[in-house]
């Protein structure tokens, strides 16, 4: 009996045990789910908070070019740098049209800005920078590097230039070259049958590799070619007036002769008026 007695208190002490931990754990998920449900709400309006404060930022005007940006080109919002040949009046005038795009600056399209500025004939190509609060752009211009410049005459300005890369600069918006430029000096009329409107970046090798040869067999400065008439060539060297004739297939080879005349043309040299290497094996200096 008192064994009965003692499992029952037993069992009824083991069953309020686990009443409480049930309890515990009902306590613990409630809790939880409290916890978790708060998190989502704090989530939540945090997460509005941000978006509503994106929003309210994409509207300040710092993210945005003025409309007239590129018509008026304040430096103060379009800064242009590095050009040299096309002047900054050239380059705004070329963008003036350009409409900014209506979004923030830094996801606004540059590309008819960019197309604007290199359809300009010296420009090789343009890096754009942008900048907010205030909104702004720098745009950085790099231009193709003038190796021939053409003349009519020796004493008048250049009326047109040839770039490494064959580019034709031509005009009064960018010719004369800065002084900075050491180019070739070719002249020209432009016309019996060698029209330099119509050159392409071989034919301008072509004249520099002449420079090239004169040079090297001179150990003279090339100061100009005269190629006026294509069928009778002149180079000016430091010292002397060359006729080199017609550029045919000896001419490089006419060219090797000069080391062997010069010192003779020294001795008249202020009585001829060129040495002529038109013909070949044939040699002459021509009097003044």
């Amino acid at each position: 009996m008192e064994n009965e007695q003692f499992d029952e208190q037993k069992y009824e002490k083991e069953a309020q045990t686990l009443l409480r931990k049930k309890q515990r754990e009902r306590a613990v998920r409630q809790g939880q789910r409290k916890n978790s449900f708060l998190k989502a709400v704090a989530r939540f309006f945090t997460l509005v908070l941000i978006i509503s404060a994106v929003g309210y930022s994409l509207t300040l005007k710092g993210w945005y070019l003025p409309s007239d940006a590129f018509k008026t080109a304040n430096p103060q919002v379009v800064l242009i740098v590095n050009n040299k040949i096309a002047k900054n009046d050239k380059i705004k005038s070329a963008i003036k049209n350009v409409k900014p795009s209506k979004v923030p600056i830094f996801v606004a399209n540059m590309s008819q800005l960019q197309k604007s500025i290199t359809d300009l004939s010296p420009v090789k190509s343009v890096y754009i920078r942008r900048y907010a609060f205030p909104a702004r752009v720098l745009i950085i211009v790099r231009e193709d590097t003038p190796i021939v410049s053409i003349t009519p005459d020796v004493n008048v300005n250049p009326v047109a230039a040839y770039t490494k890369e064959g580019r034709l600069i031509t005009g009064a918006d960018y010719l004369p070259l800065p002084k900075e430029y050491d180019t070739l000096k070719v002249l020209s009329y432009g016309n019996k049958g060698d029209d330099y409107r119509k050159w392409d970046i071989n034919r301008v090798k072509e004249l520099q590799k002449l420079e090239t040869y004169v040079e090297t067999f001179t150990r003279e400065q090339v100061e100009y070619i005269d190629i006026r008439n294509p069928e009778d060539i002149y180079v000016k060297v430091s010292s002397v007036l060359i006729r080199l004739g017609k550029n045919d297939s000896t001419i490089y080879e006419r060219i090797k002769r000069l080391p062997s005349i010069l010192p003779e043309a020294e001795k008249f040299k202020n009585k001829i008026s060129y040495i002529d290497i038109r013909w070949d094996n044939v040699n002459y200096l021509k009097m003044k």
